[in-house]
């Protein structure tokens, strides 16, 4: 069965693990529109095609490209693969938008694609977010018991260098490329830190991602760190929040700082569960048609504080939106990222390669934007000067998990 869904995730990547800036979500009947799905009304003859004139000039648009790889293939100083060739061209093209959420996938890196959604990989352990405007790859958490965690790479510090390639937001995924491989093989990966530049050698190993973290901070007060909208999480983030109700939770905070996005059908599920029959969010397309994600009925009588920084993007900024206009979730934070667009992934051509297509941008259920906007907190808590977030889940010397905690506090006492 075809995957086609829609993604809402910024810029991170799993170290060894891709999700490319967006808000993913299933769009049934984009593929629909592509040429390669139309009916062509060429005649085939024994050594020759007729086609019609507007065809005709629609291909004549490629001539230069043709010249090209005919100038190549006659003078080009070695082999070249076309295919090769081909795959650039279509990266050229969707880079010409000038969107850099809009791109092709190989056929490698669409079947890639897919097999992280899963949340098990070779890899060092790392979660990254590559930042577009200063090409700064920051480390935005480490997994437990991966060979990063126990080389001592931290949270924050600076993805530098992999082996001999310097890393920036264009390369990530190359860098990533090169993490991944056998377990037991070594890559030589550096980091800066503040001014200080450190170089490991980390030994590959199986990965497997977690992708929430729970437990009761206090009587009645329930924590639930949210890392991406992928693979279970969904499922996962019931399990906890049911969970939590039957240890007597009454507030539940969730911390969303960091979380790049994900699947915007893991933000719904989410969203139902604290939410009646409502609209989570509305996209509204380029012809001005909008599309609605509704919750239902049934949902958890529970007060919720929403932990958010600038890294929260997408998905996660959906979730906020939802649950500040329709559950009286108070915001606690720093301005979300502002990525209030939306992307389709959807496969193209026959040999498995792939494509995501900014399409849209989404709303929040009382109407209001997100993209290039954020979400400004109820209760604004910047870290101190220096302060670069490293704290371990759950710890309180964390003044922005302390303020939340406050925040819910007062939310129960009234």
């Amino acid at each position: 069965m075809m995957k086609k869904r829609i993604l809402l995730a910024v810029s991170m990547l799993l170290a060894l693990c891709l999700f490319g800036s967006c808000a993913y979500l299933p769009l049934a009947g984009l593929t629909d529109m592509l040429p390669g799905q139309q009916s062509s009304s060429a005649v085939v003859g024994e050594n020759s095609v007729v086609i019609s004139r507007e065809e005709y000039e629609q291909y004549k648009q490629f001539d230069t490209l043709l010249e090209l790889m005919a100038l190549v293939d006659m003078s080009f100083y070695e082999e070249v693969e076309t295919q090769d060739m081909l795959d650039g061209a279509a990266m050229g093209l969707l880079s010409g938008l000038g969107d850099p959420y809009t791109f092709y996938y190989t056929p490698e890196d669409y079947a890639a694609l897919w097999e992280d959604d899963e949340g098990e990989y070779a890899g060092v352990g790392l979660q990254i977010s590559g930042n577009y405007v200063t090409g700064l790859c920051t480390i935005s958490r480490v997994f437990d018991n991966g060979p990063a965690r126990e080389a001592g790479v931290l949270k924050g510090d600076i993805l530098y260098k992999v082996e001999d390639m310097y890393v920036n937001a264009t390369n990530l995924q190359d860098a990533v490329d090169i993490m991944r491989g056998t377990p037991g093989t070594d890559v030589q990966v550096t980091f800066l830190r503040g001014t200080e530049e450190l170089t490991f050698t980390l030994t590959r190993a199986q990965i497997t991602v977690n992708r929430i973290e729970s437990a009761m901070l206090e009587d009645g007060i329930g924590y639930i760190f949210l890392y991406e909208f992928a693979g279970d999480c969904a499922t996962r983030f019931e399990e906890a929040v049911t969970e939590l109700v039957a240890q007597g939770a009454k507030g539940i905070i969730i911390d969303l700082r960091d979380n790049p996005g994900g699947w915007v059908n893991d933000a719904e599920s989410i969203g139902d569960i604290f939410l009646d029959r409502g609209t989570l969010c509305y996209l509204e397309y380029k012809d001005g048609n909008r599309e609605y994600y509704r919750t239902k009925d049934g949902k958890q009588d529970v007060k919720l504080v929403i932990l958010v920084n600038e890294n929260s993007a997408s998905s996660s900024e959906i979730l906020t939106g939802a649950l500040k206009d329709r559950a009286d979730a108070t915001v606690v934070g720093v301005k979300s990222y502002g990525k209030g667009i939306v992307q389709a992934v959807v496969p193209v051509g026959s040999s498995g390669a792939g494509m995501q297509m900014t399409i849209a941008q989404y709303y929040t259920p009382n109407g209001n934007a997100v993209h290039k906007i954020g979400i400004t907190p109820d209760i604004i808590i910047e870290l101190p000067a220096g302060d670069n977030g490293m704290y371990e889940f759950g710890d309180l010397t964390d003044p922005q998990l302390a303020g939340a905690l406050e925040a819910m506090r007062e939310k129960l006492a009234k």
